[in-house]
């Protein structure tokens, strides 16, 4: 049914969206304490909401809202101690917890993999994940055991040279990871003439590449690239397909806007910020929730592909940078957004930017929650985390870890959470 919604009318996949809509606004109001104050704030009632243009009605949720109202936005129709909790990447700088049901997990799953096959991914394909080690065991018993969509998973925190060494042992036709990743790898596979590495197609997600490093990857390996863009929230909202060229929207699971500083929608063709809708997130809702990005609705009605899904341009985002640590080890910045994952604090944490200041010196902003934490353990579990996940000697680098009470945007107004000054 994923595969065939995909090129539904524009007119029946508009009255599906609605009417899921309806659905889960009602619902939202009746089992989820949050939005009920929500609509008794706005002087709304759930029929109210009838179709997408009426969601401008209620007000755009933010993260910081979400974690200070978690417990609230659970539905009272779901035991907590029997939902997936998930986090987000914290590549904005604000790291969330979330929850969602089996039956969403596997939903999720689904709409995932309907991304790439239409890129080409085959049942039996070998499929190799760059990603953090929390990702690993994605996969179910029952894809592991027939080896049907089952992905493999090489850690992040690997320098390249040992993700080489895995990823030719593996033998992927999918290889799939972060944008960034993808580039240093295809740089150190062209620096050392490497041919063991020969994937059928590329799939990258997480953070952005531009143009040219895209044409490069591709040159190196010789097969297509195509891009994903998603939030953990929503799994994936849209993508690309074999034209590689716009992202089509998964407008029959999301309601995708694209709005100015008011919240008002912007015309096809200009950039807004982007704000979503889920419309299968039920043990907790997502509703009008904004996710720090940017994008544009393409004025675009079809895509050569045939799909009727609208297509969207992803203009900005979270973009971060490559870091160099001592031997002149290449990594992600992901992986340094990835170490935090470790830190058994990790909820407590606001806010928080690394800004690499020299290849042996790194500086971490640093603002809490609570003031009850102890920051000189904070400090030290911090450096040893970091020591561990980056695999390091603790005489090789110095963090300095800095607590403030907030931490402020860069000039252009976005916020990046990795900044490297190491030319």
């Amino acid at each position: 049914m994923l595969m065939r919604r995909a090129y539904w009318p524009r007119e029946r996949l508009l009255k599906h969206q609605n009417k899921k809509l309806r659905e889960i606004i009602k619902y939202a109001y009746e089992n989820v304490p949050f939005y009920h104050e929500k609509f008794k704030r706005a002087h709304l009632k759930p029929d109210e909401i009838k179709t997408v243009d009426d969601l401008s009605k209620l007000p755009i949720i933010r993260k910081d809202e979400v974690k200070q109202n978690l417990k609230r936005m659970i539905s009272k129709g779901y035991e907590i101690s029997k939902l997936k909790m998930l986090r987000t990447s914290g590549s904005t700088g604000k790291p969330l917890y979330f929850y969602i049901s089996r039956k969403e997990d596997e939903y999720r799953k689904a709409r995932h993999l309907r991304a790439n096959i239409a890129c080409g991914q085959k049942p039996r394909d070998r499929w190799v994940t760059i990603t953090s080690p929390i990702y690993f065991n994605q996969a179910t018993r029952l894809q592991r055991l027939l080896r049907f969509y089952a992905p493999m998973s090489v850690s992040v925190f690997n320098d390249v040279s040992t993700q080489i060494s895995i990823i030719s042992k593996l033998n992927p036709d999918v290889l799939d990871g972060y944008a960034s990743s993808l580039l240093l790898l295809a740089k150190e596979v062209e620096k050392r003439g490497v041919k063991t590495i020969k994937p059928k197609i590329l799939i990258s997600g997480a953070d952005l590449i531009d143009p040219a490093s895209r044409k490069y990857v591709e040159k190196v390996f010789g097969v297509p690239f195509y891009d994903q863009y998603g939030a953990a929230e929503f799994e994936r909202l849209a993508w690309q397909c074999e034209e590689k060229n716009l992202y089509h929207i998964d407008a029959d699971s999301i309601i995708m806007e694209f709005v100015d500083e008011n919240g008002e929608a912007v015309a096809s063709g200009e950039t807004g910020e982007i704000v979503c809708t889920s419309l299968f997130n039920k043990a907790m809702p997502f509703i009008r929730y904004a996710l720090d990005d940017v994008g544009m609705l393409s004025d675009e009605d079809e895509c050569p592909c045939g799909r009727t899904l609208p297509l969207m341009k992803v203009m900005e985002g979270r973009k971060d940078e490559v870091i160099i640590l001592p031997g002149s080890r290449a990594i992600s910045a992901f992986a340094i957004i990835a170490a935090m994952y470790r830190l058994s604090f990790y909820n407590q944490i606001k806010k928080f930017r690394v800004i690499q200041k020299g290849v042996e010196h790194f500086k971490l902003l640093l603002s809490l929650n609570e003031d009850g934490l102890d920051e000189k353990a904070v400090e030290t579990e911090l450096k040893q985390v970091f020591i561990e996940a980056l695999n390091l000697k603790s005489d090789e680098v110095t963090f300095e870890v800095e607590f403030v009470d907030e931490i402020p945007l860069d000039k252009s107004g976005k916020f990046r959470i990795v900044i490297s000054e190491v030319v």
